[in-house]
């Protein structure tokens, strides 16, 4: 089975997590695949906006930790994610995603690169890093606090709070919150709105609204990938990584 589906409708490609029975949890594999679609797509002349989302009950439980302990100490494990996250951080088209169910650690981070979030009412966030012994990613540690302030990103990122789409779209992190059966639709459209607007027009003031932290985000997840591939096979991890497999 693909776990990483694509199909373009008009001129919106949608990107699909297709591993519902993990939750989408997501391998190297599939961050290995989800980078070759979005460089494809930004040069794609016939792709305007693309929209996120995922299979099943769940948009992405976050990494697959078993699939990352297999890969063992190896520079290519970080190298790869960083390849997906820098990929996402450029895009120049809009990005629309679509959320629901579980949003875990990088399910969550990832929604902070894209230009409209809308949400499932049925929607669970938690960003567990540091209670794995790790360290947040996906320029995290920058964009969340530039979104929501010190002290939210703090609770979210530091303490790993849960937070429902509620609390997201009160703080900020998503558009809009829709009914679970509406997402796909409400999402659609939005993707599709965004698509037929002049194009240029779109990605120069997205350039625009980007161009004085983009700099600064690549470093950052150059950064914090860095001290995550530190931390991943540290003590500290590992008794907290086992835990959680035998849970």
């Amino acid at each position: 089975m693909e776990q990483i589906l694509t199909q373009l409708k008009g001129k919106v490609l949608e990107i699909t997590l297709n591993r519902p029975d993990k939750k989408n949890a997501l391998t190297l594999q599939m961050y290995s695949e989800l980078t070759t679609v979005l460089k494809a797509a930004d040069q794609d002349e016939k792709v305007n906006a693309i929209l996120l989302s995922g299979a099943g009950d769940s948009f992405c439980s976050g990494n697959d930790i078993a699939d990352f302990v297999a890969a063992g100490d190896s520079p290519d494990t970080v190298n790869t994610i960083l390849g997906f996250l820098h990929a996402l951080a450029d895009f120049s088209k809009p990005v629309v995603i679509a959320v629901h169910g579980d949003a875990v650690g990088i399910g969550t981070t990832m929604m902070l690169h894209c230009d409209l979030v809308i949400a499932a009412t049925n929607l669970r966030c938690k960003m567990p890093f540091v209670q794995l012994g790790l360290i947040p990613e996906a320029g995290s540690t920058l964009l969340l606090p530039n979104m929501i302030g010190h002290r939210h990103a703090f609770e979210l990122l530091v303490e790993g709070t849960s937070f429902d789409a509620q609390r997201a779209f009160e703080v900020g992190l998503v558009n809009k919150t829709v009914s679970e059966s509406d997402l796909l639709a409400v999402a659609q459209g939005k993707a599709e709105g965004l698509a037929n607007l002049p194009q240029k027009s779109v990605r120069n003031s997205k350039h625009l609204l980007k161009k004085e932290y983009l700099q600064q985000l690549h470093r950052v997840i150059d950064e914090e990938g860095s001290l995550f591939y530190e931390s991943l096979f540290s003590e500290e991890a590992r008794q907290a990584l086992m835990g959680f497999l035998q849970k």
